[in-house]
C-alpha cells in the first residue's frame, strides 16, 4: 500500500515532536535530580539516579541533555595535604596497607584533620570514616587544632556505632594522633593502630578523598562569615547529605546508610 509524502511528512513531524517532548520531559527530571545532588552529579551519577525512579537512558544522551540545560557538577580542584609528622613521638607501622575495603562494618576506621575558613577564622574539623561503607561514623569541629579534637570524633563514633575489639584504626603520623592521650584512647576500647608511610597521603586515601570532596561540593565558591555558619553547613552536609543521600560509585551507586543495610 502506498503512503502519500504529506502523510509521511506528517508522521516524521509527529515522532519528532514526540522526541522533543520526551527531551523536555527528561530534561526536567535531570534538573530535578542534578539539583537534589546539590549540584555535584554529573553524567555516571546522575544515570543512576535515573534507573532508580525506573528511567533508563544512555549516558550520551544524558550528556547532551546536561550541556543544552547548562547542568555542569562543581568542578574538582587539587587538595593540599595538611599532616605535620615532624615530631619526636613514636608511630605505628601501616598495618591498613592501603586495603581500603574491608568485608564488614566496624573493621577498619580511617580518620583525618582539615580546616576551613571563615570570615571569624579557621574552623577545625576531624572525621572517621568506615570504610566498609564510606559512612562518615564520628565527627568534631573547634577552632583549635588539638588533640581533644580528634578525641572528641573518636569518641563520637565509639558510642554511635559500639565496635568490637580488634577494629584498625587508620590515621596519618600528626602528632595530635601520635600522642599520648589519643594512643590512650585507642588502647582503652581495643583497637589496633595503623600510621600511614611518612608524607605518603596515598596511604589514607579514602580519607583525604573524603575531604577533597567535602571541599569541592560544599566549601569552594562559599565564603562563611562566621564558624557558626561553617559549622551548620558541615553538619548537613555530612548528617543530611553525604552519609544518606549522596551516592557513591565505589558503593554501586549507593549511600553510605543504604549499602550498611543491603550488605
Amino acid at each position: 500500500m502506498g503512503v502519500s509524502s504529506s502523510s509521511y511528512s506528517a508522521w516524521l513531524k509527529g515522532s519528532e515532536s514526540s522526541r522533543i517532548q520526551e527531551d523536555k520531559r527528561l530534561a526536567q527530571t535531570l534538573r530535578d535530580e542534578f539539583l537534589q545532588s546539590r549540584q555535584t552529579y554529573g553524567v555516571p551519577r546522575l544515570q543512576q539516579a535515573l534507573r532508580k525512579l525506573g528511567k533508563y537512558h544512555g549516558k550520551a544522551r544524558i550528556k547532551r541533555l546536561m550541556q543544552q540545560e547548562g547542568l555542569k557538577p562543581k568542578a574538582a580542584r587539587r587538595f593540599k595535604v595538611t599532616t605535620d609528622s615532624r615530631h619526636s613521638k613514636p608511630v605505628a607501622e601501616n598495618i591498613l596497607g592501603r586495603q581500603f575495603n574491608p568485608v564488614a562494618i566496624n573493621t577498619a576506621w580511617a580518620s583525618d584533620i582539615t580546616y576551613i575558613h571563615t570570615d571569624e577564622g579557621w574552623l577545625y574539623l576531624a572525621t572517621v570514616i568506615d570504610l566498609f561503607n564510606r559512612k562518615i561514623v564520628g565527627w568534631s569541629m573547634g577552632t583549635r587544632l588539638v588533640t581533644s579534637l580528634i578525641e572528641d570524633a573518636l569518641i563520637m563514633a565509639i558510642h554511635c556505632n559500639n565496635p568490637p575489639n580488634g577494629v584498625i584504626h587508620h590515621s596519618d603520623r600528626g602528632s595530635q594522633y601520635c600522642s599520648n592521650a589519643y594512643q590512650s584512647l585507642l588502647k582503652e576500647h581495643g583497637f589496633i593502630c595503623s600510621m600511614s608511610g611518612s608524607g605518603n597521603c596515598y596511604d589514607n586515601a579514602v580519607m583525604e578523598s573524603f575531604y577533597h570532596t567535602l571541599k569541592v561540593e560544599m566549601i569552594y565558591g562559599e565564603q562563611y562569615k562566621t564558624r557558626k555558619d561553617a559549622q551548620l553547613a558541615l553538619f548537613d552536609y555530612i548528617e543530611v547529605f553525604y552519609n544518606r543521600q549522596r551516592i557513591h560509585s565505589t558503593l554501586g551507586f549507593q549511600t553510605p546508610n543504604d549499602f550498611r543495610l543491603v550488605a
